[in-house]
């Protein structure tokens, strides 16, 4: 059961030497200190245009439903109770994740590593009618107070363009005892099966499960993806307080169609899971 929630943090509470809150007009850019982090902001920076359209789908979408399929929220259950409680969505892009939250009663804040992203994100809050603080920061390190939600959440995001050996020690800093973690992205097989110069999965193993961690993919111009195996992340999980209720396997629905993101075909979908999410516990 989620802990109940308390007062929010207020805003704006930001240690300005790693994030800042985004409004409308100046802002203080983060520093960072690491290659990957600053690899991630100028691709994302550079590729936010192509995510408008697709974001403003997501925010107009009345059912939740989760990652490429959109499978519906009431078939996976990755959320606990929404009324009332404090969500720190960590990579939230375009925002639509949080808005989803926001309008079933949670109180979201929304943080990602790319201004251009956010400057969308602000643009559907204005669109839309629905409001909530949007941070300009690097999960690894958010620039919150200990303690402060009740959810961290990420699809993808976080997920899959942070390290997980730094940012899901600070989502368990974040959260309350009793708070959840949820995240969803690539499966651990599809990491194992991508091709290395295209797209979608196939059906040999490509690279190593020994070994895996930090992924910079040809046409990715330098973005770098992390993943690790199944193993190793419930032993961090578990050393960063946490306790795993669950890992779903995300399988194509009867009726999916071909995806606009070719990560896999309908057919290996229907076979293996292209996306997983995880569902733990901060103790």
């Amino acid at each position: 059961m989620v802990a109940q929630s308390q007062p929010r943090p207020a805003f704006p509470d930001v240690d300005r030497s790693h994030g800042s809150i985004i409004a409308d007009g100046p802002r203080i850019v983060c520093a960072m200190s690491d290659e990957h982090v600053r690899a991630n902001r100028e691709a994302w920076d550079a590729d936010a245009g192509d995510w408008v359209d697709r974001g403003r789908r997501d925010w107009a979408r009345e059912e939740i439903g989760w990652g490429i399929w959109h499978v519906p929220e009431s078939e996976l259950g990755l959320l606990p109770d929404l009324e009332g409680i404090d969500v720190i969505e960590l990579g939230c892009g375009t925002g639509y994740v949080s808005a989803w939250l926001a309008r079933r009663g949670a109180r979201p804040v929304g943080l990602d590593n790319s201004g251009a992203q956010l400057a969308t994100a602000r643009s559907f809050q204005r669109e839309f009618g629905l409001r909530f603080p949007l941070i300009h920061a690097d999960a690894e390190r958010p620039p919150l107070r200990d303690a402060s939600f009740d959810l961290a959440i990420s699809e993808y995001g976080a997920a899959i363009w942070c390290d997980p050996h730094r940012w899901i020690p600070e989502a368990a800093r974040l959260l309350r005892p009793g708070g959840r973690l949820v995240f969803i992205g690539h499966s651990y097989l599809s990491m194992l099966t991508f091709p290395d110069d295209d797209l979608p999965a196939g059906e040999t193993l490509v690279r190593p499960h020994f070994g895996m961690h930090r992924f910079v993919w040809p046409d990715a111009e330098g973005a770098v993806e992390f993943a690790i195996p199944h193993g190793e992340m419930i032993r961090l999980l578990r050393s960063s307080g946490f306790e795993v209720e669950d890992l779903v396997e995300v399988r194509a629905p009867d009726d999916a169609e071909p995806p606009s993101d070719p990560l896999a075909t309908v057919e290996w979908s229907r076979r293996w899971p292209i996306e997983e999410a995880w569902k733990a516990r901060k103790r």
